[in-house]
């Protein structure tokens, strides 16, 4: 409870500070954790060097590493300004692209199960989509400390985002989707082999969730992908790009249907990694499951 109470005191020092003083203090923060937590940014080259290959420049991985410390910051920042800003506030510097594949799915009177990923500013990204789109169902996992899960959550609520917890989500996402509802997913988390089915990912067979194709080929939900975008690296405009549907095939073999619907998935976040790889979180063991030997 006191680090609770000592990080509120922080919070209202913070806010404070323009908003400028704001993001370079943790970038500040970032670039110091880069240097002083040598097992996340070792866990970051040893990611980049089993995508790219041991040929991959230090220079390069130290760029795309402190670019991982920074994303982290600025998102832990967002959740921060999300308790003061208003939605109107925040929508000045938020464009959107492409949202006409998410107007044409409710059109169609269908629900729609947004997938992402830890790229970029993904918290923003969900409180404007929620809040100015299409109100979202978001999985979650429950903090130990029930002081800051409270607090990350009512941080959230503005949004019009509805959180459901991990443990026994199911039955709350079948009965959303039933009644047309949108839920979003983060599809880049690492999953055991319970629940997950085996695609190429980055280029190597990876373990990833196959929920979201069990679910889009039940309840005929429109499958759509998003990602947020910084659009200036000055200042704090950025772009949330929903990518056209992704279709998922309905044949008489069900477990056929939700592979490839589960390797489209995967594929379209690869191609966005490697088109620019600085916004994803290299900084987890997203590999741990199936090639726990990189990170020995």
């Amino acid at each position: 409870m006191l680090s609770f109470y000592s990080f509120l005191v922080f919070e209202k020092i913070i806010m404070l500070f323009p908003k400028t003083a704001r993001k370079k203090f943790f970038i500040g923060i970032a670039n110091l954790a880069y240097t002083l937590s040598k097992r996340y940014t070792k866990v970051a080259s040893q990611n980049l060097k089993f995508v790219y290959g041991e040929d991959i420049s230090e220079e390069l991985i130290k760029d795309i590493t402190k670019s991982s410390y920074q994303t982290l910051a600025v998102n832990f920042l967002h959740t921060i300004q999300g308790h003061y800003e208003s939605v109107d506030d925040i929508a000045k510097n938020v464009t959107f692209k492409n949202i006409d594949v998410v107007k044409k799915a409710k059109e169609q009177n269908r629900p729609i199960i947004f997938i992402t990923a830890h790229y970029g500013a993904w918290e923003l990204g969900a409180q404007m989509l929620s809040a100015q789109i299409v109100p979202l169902t978001v999985v979650y996992k429950s903090m130990k400390n029930r002081y800051f899960n409270n607090y990350i959550l009512s941080a959230r609520s503005k949004w019009n985002i509805d959180y459901v917890e991990k443990h026994g989500a199911a039955k709350s996402l079948i009965k959303r989707l039933k009644n047309k509802q949108s839920v979003a997913f983060l599809m880049d988390i690492n999953v055991n082999k319970k629940d997950g089915l085996k695609v190429n990912f980055l280029n190597h067979p990876t373990l990833q969730t196959k929920i979201t194709g069990y679910l889009a080929r039940k309840f005929d939900a429109a499958l759509i992908p998003i990602l947020i975008h910084k659009t200036n690296q000055t200042d704090e405009s950025y772009l949330i790009e929903a990518y056209d549907e992704l279709i998922v095939p309905k044949t008489e073999d069900m477990n056929h249907d939700i592979l490839i619907s589960t390797q489209l998935q995967a594929s379209w976040l690869t191609k966005e990694i490697f088109k620019n790889p600085k916004p994803w979180f290299w900084i987890h063991r997203r590999w741990k499951n199936d090639y726990p030997q990189i990170y020995k």
